[in-house]
């Protein structure tokens, strides 16, 4: 039988499809086993749960953006080894959406009203990023994931120190964004100039401010 082959329309399609699950479903998860399945919880106070939610809020939308960011760019990447790299990368954000969010169902709060917002202007910088060729499409992804670990590690620091649970994900989170650059970088990502990169933590910057309150 032959393989079908999908047309721009049909993975647009999809794509937007993926979207609305990332932002408002369940998106399908690696069945990967559950980093904090076997982690039990200190005792936590109410300052400490609404710190923890508010960080785990943050990681979450982090994740909606991921997502956002990968589907953009295997939307335009040209390589299908590439676009099929960056699908892959995509299902394990997935995995960490789970995480987070059930994690925030655990700490009794939800996740962010601005994901809608951010995973839209990630998926259209994805894109853009992808047209740009698809090393400098690498490029943006491993520095992306780079900028993430130090992210995931500070909040590592800034956790309450009962908070387990949320420990174990964080971290299991932190090895795979470190897995999903070096995977770009040994696909010939380039390296961006520094502009932009300051540009992405200034970014960045901001979504973590917002998301942890709102």
């Amino acid at each position: 039988m032959t393989a079908r082959r999908y047309s721009p329309a049909d993975r647009l399609i999809d794509h937007l499809d993926q979207g609305l699950r990332t932002v408002f479903g369940n998106p399908p998860t690696t069945g990967r086993p559950h980093p904090a399945a076997n982690v039990a919880d200190g005792e936590l106070s109410d300052a400490d749960r609404h710190h923890s939610a508010g960080l785990m809020r943050v990681n979450h939308c982090g994740e909606v953006c991921a997502q956002a960011l990968y589907q953009g760019q295997a939307l335009t990447a040209r390589d299908p080894v590439i676009r099929d790299a960056m699908r892959e990368a995509a299902d394990e954000e997935n995995d960490h959406l789970a995480w987070c969010r059930g994690r925030l169902n655990e700490l009794d709060s939800r996740t962010s009203l601005l994901d809608p917002a951010f995973h839209l202007g990630s998926l259209a910088l994805g894109a853009a990023a992808g047209a740009a060729g698809d090393r400098w499409s690498l490029g943006f992804l491993a520095e992306t994931e780079r900028q993430v670990v130090r992210h995931l590690s500070g909040h590592l620091e800034r956790l309450p120190e009962a908070d387990h649970r949320s420990r174990a994900i964080v971290t299991q989170m932190r090895t795979d964004e470190g897995e999903h650059a070096s995977m770009a970088v040994q696909a010939g990502a380039r390296e961006l100039p520094a502009p932009v990169k300051r540009m992405m933590q200034l970014t960045s910057k901001v979504m973590t401010t917002l998301t942890y309150r709102v």
